[in-house]
């Protein structure tokens, strides 16, 4: 029997939880979507949809509308900091007749945001509302009592279940009472973004690198931005002597970058923001009708970009399942299914990958360093290997294995 109140609560209008809006829209399923902050946020997060994900955003129509906007990257590649040299490259090309979308797209999370907002939202049926603050929950016989605030004040919403896609301190999880099991790295990270073209000096460098140092591990990506130039972006480690105030200062921020790259005169610096990264997964991703996707369920480390893919894959999975619910074509214990099979997608593929990448650059051991340059190498230069590799690196791996799980 079809779920009477179909309405469904998102908090969070990130790029999860647009996907997961736009997613059951399109199964005709009302939402409503609450965001705390004024408008689309410009937060310089997530910018790579790896293959896997363009595929989900292709059924969506998204893909085509977002590309011309995007840089695509097919290749990637990993460079031994203190030598200079380029240790291996992975071409997703060599996947062109297994995958849709032999290629990344370097496009900021922000953009996706507000380009869904922007097309398809403020109908009745799909009601984002910025400015307003999720503040209680209540479970019902039938549903969810939602409080919240606006700038009218404090409102009440009945609805049939609630998505919390609200970040890492996510409300939703907190309301539920659900454990976010894991660790918070000692040291945190600085993002550094500048217009200067880094090709012009290091021409070896391709759209996503990985830098491996014993003392300085770095992270260099090209985004679109806001220009047709594109920025650099460069992530690298803050050690827990360095406040937040002396990293983020100009004079740190140049010195950090002339170290990286040294060139004649200063670079010119858009954007810097420095942030503590975590290692964390909820406990379970469904409690009763309160449901968990993204960063709320769960937070990994930036090197590989796969939090914003693995949220997305969430709500893709999340959309199916509760659409079959609330249609009553299903019972609700296919939700259960959801937490188990997205929870074993991020403990064993977002977090074990993320881990392992953080560990492979910033190895002290010079042998160690050595045997993993030697396994990169082989890894690259073997079609079956590199196409493995990539293959699991774009998160397909974790979508087959988390489709087995009954």
């Amino acid at each position: 029997m079809a779920t009477e109140n179909t309405r469904v609560l998102i908090a969070g209008a990130g790029p999860v939880g647009m996907v997961c809006a736009l997613a059951l829209n399109r199964q005709g399923i009302p939402v409503t979507v609450l965001e705390s902050e004024l408008a689309p946020v410009q937060d310089q997060r997530a910018a790579t949809i790896h293959p896997s994900t363009l595929e989900m955003l292709d059924e969506l129509g998204i893909t085509e509308k977002i590309r011309p906007h995007s840089l695509p990257s097919s290749t990637y590649r990993f460079h031994d900091r203190p030598t200079g040299e380029v240790v291996a490259e992975f071409d997703l090309g060599r996947l062109k007749d297994e995958i849709r979308f032999p290629y990344v797209l370097q496009y900021e999370q922000y953009k996706l945001t507000a380009a869904i907002a922007a097309e398809y939202a403020n109908e009745s049926d799909f009601d984002v509302r910025f400015s307003h603050t999720l503040t209680g929950l209540t479970e019902t016989a039938s549903g969810i009592e939602v409080e919240y605030t606006s700038p009218a004040g404090t409102e009440r919403l009945s609805v049939a279940y609630v998505i919390g896609c609200d970040g890492g301190r996510s409300t939703v999880r907190k309301f539920a009472g659900i454990e976010f099991e894991g660790f918070t790295y000692q040291e945190r990270f600085i993002k550094i973004a500048t217009s200067f073209d880094l090709q012009t000096i290091k021409p070896e460098l391709r759209f996503r690198n990985y830098f491996s140092d014993p003392d300085e591990w770095a992270n260099v990506f090209k985004v679109r931005g806001e220009s047709p130039d594109g920025l650099w972006r460069v992530i690298l480690p803050i050690g827990q002597d360095e406040d937040d105030a002396t990293a983020l200062s100009p004079a740190r921020v140049e010195q950090r970058l002339q170290k990286f790259l040294p060139k004649t005169g200063p670079y010119h610096v858009e954007y810097i923001n420095v942030y503590g990264v975590n290692q964390r997964v909820a406990a379970t991703f469904r409690k009763g009708r309160i449901l968990l996707a993204g960063d709320s369920a769960h937070v990994n480390n930036p090197i590989g970009g796969m939090g914003m893919n693995g949220g997305i894959h969430d709500a893709i999975n999340l959309t199916e399942k509760l659409t079959k619910v609330i249609s009553g074509a299903a019972g609700d214990d296919v939700l259960d299914l959801y937490s188990r099979q997205r929870r074993h997608a991020a403990v064993n593929y977002v977090q074990a990958q993320t881990i392992a990448n953080k560990r492979l650059l910033e190895e002290r051991d010079p042998e160690v360093r050595r045997r993993n340059f030697d396994e990169l190498r082989r890894t690259a230069d073997n079609l079956d290997t590199a196409r493995a590799y990539m293959r699991r690196a774009a998160l397909f791996d974790s979508l087959q294995d988390a489709a087995a799980i009954t």
